[in-house]
């Protein structure tokens, strides 16, 4: 047991990964809904690119260092929050995706990391230890973008971004299943049961 957890009651945690238009919300409703069901408390913290947009950050295939620093540290203070009012915490878009999104960007435009790039990786590595489940969703070039928020309407840079964010990932070594578009039943069964497990004392584990 590590010191944050005797200083913190920290709820179990769900995180959803991967680019855009691969279902990620659509899973956090649908697990959402099912939660409440059963009784249990939860919280969703939200994607944070509109508000990165409406205050004039870079997103998407423009993303800086800063924009990507901004969105990290924001998110995870969102995280923070809330742990105080919920059993069960549901991350849309949990934050090695800003740091997938950054890499993607820079292959994009053809540049180089900024010379803090060291400290973005760390920040996500250390955070993540704190996510209870992370799956990350698969790219679906079949799926079409959606429309109800500011989205990159390039589908290269979307195939990009979904390799990064499986790199990041990997390279950090930060545990993860999968998650199909057409997969959902299947998850929502298994992260139930997870949830369930983890609340009870138990132990349960997901997988691919």
């Amino acid at each position: 047991m590590n010191q944050l957890d005797t200083e913190v009651r920290r709820p179990v945690t769900v995180a959803i990964t991967g680019t855009h238009s691969t279902g990620k919300t659509t899973f956090i409703t649908r697990l959402a809904d099912e939660l409440c069901r059963n009784r249990i408390e939860i919280a969703v913290v939200g994607d944070l690119g509109a508000q990165a947009l409406h205050l004039g950050f870079p997103i998407l295939s423009r993303h800086t260092w800063a924009s990507t620093l901004w969105i990290i540290t924001r998110g995870i203070s969102n995280e923070l929050a809330a742990w105080q009012r919920a059993d069960v915490v549901l991350i849309d878009r949990a934050i090695p995706d800003a740091l997938g999104y950054y890499d993607a960007a820079l292959e994009y435009r053809g540049r180089q990391p900024d010379s803090n790039y060291e400290y973005l990786e760390q920040i996500v590595a250390a955070h993540s230890r704190h996510y209870d489940l992370i799956l990350r969703t698969i790219l679906d070039t079949r799926v079409p973008l959606g429309g109800n928020k500011p989205r990159d309407t390039d589908l290269e840079f979307r195939a990009c971004a979904d390799a990064h964010v499986d790199k990041v990932l990997r390279r950090l070594a930060i545990p993860h299943d999968t998650l199909a578009f057409h997969g959902h039943d299947r998850a929502i069964v298994e992260a139930i049961a997870f949830i369930k497990g983890r609340l009870t004392g138990g132990d349960e584990e997901t997988g691919d």
